[in-house]
C-alpha cells in the first residue's frame, strides 16, 4: 500500500472548508473528517479522507501553483472513471467532482476507498513465481478489457480526438518537454527529430489510459484479481498500442535505476515474470489481434520519449517547490535513462 503521511506543507488547504463542502454535498459523509496524504505519485496530490463513522474515501486534486497547460486534469479523470463504472472495467466508485477552486484552492474529486494492494515493485518480491505470473497476466487482461470498451456507447464520444493520435501526442509532449526548462540532452534532441518522421500506423481508436502500469493498479488483498485501474489523468481516446508500449517500456529500463526501476537485467524466467513477448501475446489474444502488432517498436520509442518528457516536468516542478513527492529531484535520472533507451530503440528499428 502507498504510505500515508501528514499533509505536505506545500499541499495544505482549509480542512474545515472541505468538511463543510463534503458533508453538505455527499450525504454518506459525516463530520469530523481526518485527512492524510498518500506519499508517492508525481502528478495530482492524493489524500485519504476518513469520516466520523470510519468510512474512507480518496480525494485527488490539482497541485497548487503554476502548472503546464492541459496538465493535471482531474476533471478528465473523474469523467473517465464515472463513465466506465457500469462497464465491468475495474474502477473506483465516483462520489463527486468539485470544480470550485474556492473550496480547497483547486478543483478536486472524491471517490470510494478500495481495500487492496498497490504493488509498486515490478519484481514483486513478496510473491511466489506462480503469483507473479498471474499478477502480470491480470495486468495484461485489464488493459485488454479497457481497450474492448465501446467508448462511444458509454458517453465518451467527445472525450478525445481519435484521429492522428500519435502525431498529436508527439507534438504535445515535445511542447511540454521544452516548456519544462530541460538540460542539454542529445538523446532527446535525436528523438525530437526522429519521431515526427516515423509516426506508426494507427488502429481503430480505443480509450487510452495513458499511464497504465503496475503502480497504478489495485489488486485484491490475497489474489491476483484486479480491483481498480487508477490515475486517469492522461486518459483520452487514442491508440491502444501506445498503452501497451508504455506498459512494456519497463522491460527496457534498468532494474537498479532511480527513481523508477525496470526489469532489464533480471532473470525473468526464474522469477516467474512473463517476458515482454509473452505479455504482448497475452494482450493480443485478449483483444483478438494478430501477434506481433505492427509498428510496436516505434510506439515503444515514443513511450520512452514521453516518459522522459513527463520526468522533466516532475523535475522542473521540484525546482519550483510544488512536486507531489519528496523524490522528485531524482527524476532527472529518469529523463536521461528514458531518452537514452528510447533513442536506442529507435536506432534498432532503423537497422
Amino acid at each position: 500500500m502507498a504510505e500515508l503521511v501528514d499533509i505536505l506543507p506545500q499541499h495544505r488547504f482549509d480542512e474545515a472548508r472541505l468538511t463543510e463542502y463534503l458533508v453538505t454535498s455527499v450525504p454518506a459523509i459525516t463530520a469530523p473528517l481526518t485527512v492524510r496524504q498518500f506519499q508517492g505519485g508525481q502528478s495530482n496530490p492524493t489524500f485519504q479522507i476518513t469520516d466520523a463513522a470510519g468510512a474512507r474515501f480518496v480525494l485527488r486534486k490539482k497541485p497548487p501553483g503554476a502548472i503546464l497547460p492541459s496538465a493535471h486534469a482531474v476533471e478528465r479523470e473523474y469523467a473517465a472513471m464515472h463513465a466506465l463504472g457500469p462497464t465491468g472495467v475495474p474502477v473506483p466508485n465516483m462520489r463527486i467532482l468539485c470544480e470550485d477552486s474556492s473550496v480547497i484552492g483547486t478543483p478536486f474529486y472524491l471517490m470510494d476507498y478500495i481495500e487492496g494492494r498497490v504493488l509498486i515493485d515490478l519484481k514483486l518480491p513478496d510473491l511466489a513465481p506462480a503469483e507473479r505470473t498471474a499478477t502480470y497476466f491480470a495486468m495484461a487482461d485489464g488493459l485488454a478489457a479497457l481497450h474492448r470498451v465501446d467508448w462511444r456507447g458509454i458517453g465518451l464520444a467527445q472525450y478525445g480526438k481519435p484521429e492522428n493520435y500519435v502525431a498529436r501526442q508527439i507534438n504535445r509532449w515535445t511542447k511540454q518537454y521544452l516548456a519544462s526548462n530541460p538540460e542539454p540532452n542529445p538523446d532527446m534532441q535525436a528523438l525530437l527529430a526522429w519521431l515526427p518522421e516515423n509516426v506508426p500506423p494507427e488502429d481503430g481508436p480505443t480509450i487510452a489510459h495513458g499511464d497504465f502500469r503496475l503502480g497504478n493498479l489495485m489488486y485484491a488483498p490475497q489474489e491476483a484479481k484486479l480491483l481498480a485501474i487508477l490515475d486517469w489523468e492522461l486518459s483520452t481516446i487514442g491508440q491502444p498500442l501506445a498503452d501497451l508500449a508504455y506498459l512494456c517500456s519497463f522491460y527496457h529500463l534498468p532494474h537498479d535505476g532511480e527513481p523508477f526501476r525496470g526489469l532489464a537485467g533480471l532473470d525473468l524466467a526464474a522469477m516467474g515474470i512473463p517476458t515482454e513477448a509473452e505479455l504482448i501475446q497475452r494482450y493480443c489474444e485478449q483483444v483478438g489481434r494478430s501477434y506481433p502488432p505492427p509498428g510496436f517498436k516505434t510506439y515503444l520509442a515514443f513511450s520512452l520519449f514521453r516518459s522522459a518528457a513527463i520526468g522533466q516536468g516532475v523535475y522542473d516542478r521540484s525546482q519550483r517547490g510544488n512536486a507531489a513527492d519528496a523524490r522528485a529531484h531524482l527524476y532527472m535520472n529518469m529523463v536521461r535513462t528514458c531518452a537514452q533507451v528510447g533513442w536506442q530503440v529507435a536506432q534498432d528499428k532503423a537497422r
